[in-house]
């Protein structure tokens, strides 16, 4: 028989808060974390898109100096968050070889690369960073936090676009019930709010370009919704077996009680219409929680706010959920936070935990005018959780058709 799975640490750094405290205030609240930027090479490649969602924290108020040298600004903000969560679990006593670590990023050093690139152009291979390479691999941030702090049963990292961070934590959740870890840090990190990928998505018509009105920018399942925002950040949890948990005592803030893991093989960057590959994860997420459909009171959508995008996952919550749709309360945070990437699923899960956990939901911001394609009962002001057994979900979805589903059960 499989263990059963407990969290108990949180972590985050994010556009609407640098701390897990600070988050959750902010997500309630309905705060806006998108700004207009002011880097210069917004205006010197004249991007359409000049919004994005930066972290309220800099890593350089958290972080020495050499770490801040050694770690891809992604990294920096991967330990940040797990350094938070793992204090916040309490600093586990855990057998080394029993303790892993499985966090995520979408893109990963694409800052690293991209300037090592630069300097071999304009000073040559000798002004290359020696750690150059060590820094933009993706891997780097689940190393980086495995040294950090002595996990040893395994260092894994999970990269599939935007459904990264919440595949980090079926990863964790299988490596926990298998036995081959007691204790795992997971979750996900992004940092990619750079030219090249402002400049992409916006070729590809995927970013929204209200520039003068950043904090209105991104809004999820309203009419008037023209794309995503680029948002930065990083999320991480700590999840142990619950006998492990139990035996020293352990804060519980809630059980993720199943995970899944699908693939549409529809289109690379367009998920399936009728989201067909979504539905199969929405139930499995379920079957794998031994819970009904039902059972499900709270979902924290994926919904992006791009035109495409956010009919697709009601298609596939109205397939799964049929009538019992119009009983779940839908939170859309990427309203407040921007898309994170990599690192959207882990934050969003951390938000879903303590949904649960303090029996209220954050907001949706934005929502001024909702499509009639996607009649949900969507959160717009903080509202409070039925008490007693509750199941939320968190959804992510990514380029490539990844779909990833994590169901979060209180205790």
């Amino acid at each position: 028989m499989s263990r059963k799975v407990v969290i108990t640490g949180l972590g985050a750094t994010t556009p609407i808060g640098g701390t897990v405290e600070e988050l959750w205030t902010n997500a309630t609240a309905g705060t806006a974390g998108i700004h207009l930027l002011t880097d210069d090479w917004v205006e010197e490649y004249q991007l359409p898109a000049k919004i994005a969602g930066r972290v309220t924290t800099p890593a350089s108020e958290v972080l020495s100096r050499v770490e801040l040298k050694r770690m891809d600004p992604s990294t920096q903000l991967g330990v940040i968050a797990a350094r938070e969560a793992w204090a916040d679990a309490g600093t586990p006593e855990v057998d080394p070889e029993r303790f892993g670590v499985a966090f995520a990023t979408g893109i990963g050093g694409v800052w690293t690369l991209l300037d090592g690139w630069d300097t071999l152009r304009e000073k040559g291979p000798r002004r290359v960073m020696p750690m150059t390479v060590p820094m933009l691999m993706p891997n780097s941030v689940s190393g980086t936090i495995s040294l950090d702090l002595g996990a040893r049963a395994a260092a894994r990292t999970p990269v599939s676009a935007c459904a990264s961070g919440t595949e980090a934590l079926d990863l964790a959740l299988e490596m926990i019930r298998s036995g081959k870890a007691d204790v795992v840090v997971t979750g996900g990190a992004e940092s990619a709010i750079h030219p090249i990928t402002l400049a992409a998505f916006s070729s590809m018509q995927a970013l929204s370009r209200r520039n003068d009105e950043p904090e209105r920018a991104s809004r999820p399942y309203d009419v008037d919704r023209d794309g995503f925002v680029m948002g930065e950040g990083a999320g991480a949890l700590v999840l142990e077996s619950e006998e492990h948990a139990k035996a020293r005592g352990a804060k519980i803030y809630a059980e993720l009680a199943g995970t899944s893991v699908t693939a549409d093989a529809h289109h690379i960057t367009a998920p399936d219409p009728e989201g067909l590959g979504a539905t199969r994860a929405l139930r499995a997420a379920l079957e794998d929680a031994g819970a009904r459909p039902e059972d499900v009171v709270h979902v924290n959508a994926h919904a992006t706010s791009t035109p495409v995008g956010d009919v697709p996952e009601y298609t596939a919550l109205k397939a799964t959920f049929g009538e019992h749709v119009n009983n779940i309360a839908v939170s859309a945070t990427k309203s407040q936070t921007g898309h994170l990437l990599g690192a959207a699923g882990a934050v969003e899960a951390v938000l879903t935990t303590l949904a649960v956990y303090n029996r209220e939901m954050p907001a949706t911001i934005n929502l001024e005018n909702q499509d009639p394609a996607i009649p949900l009962d969507v959160v717009t002001e903080r509202r409070s959780l039925p008490q007693g057994d509750v199941l939320a979900l968190s959804n992510s979805f990514g380029f490539g058709g990844h779909n990833a589903v994590a169901a979060i059960r209180s205790v």
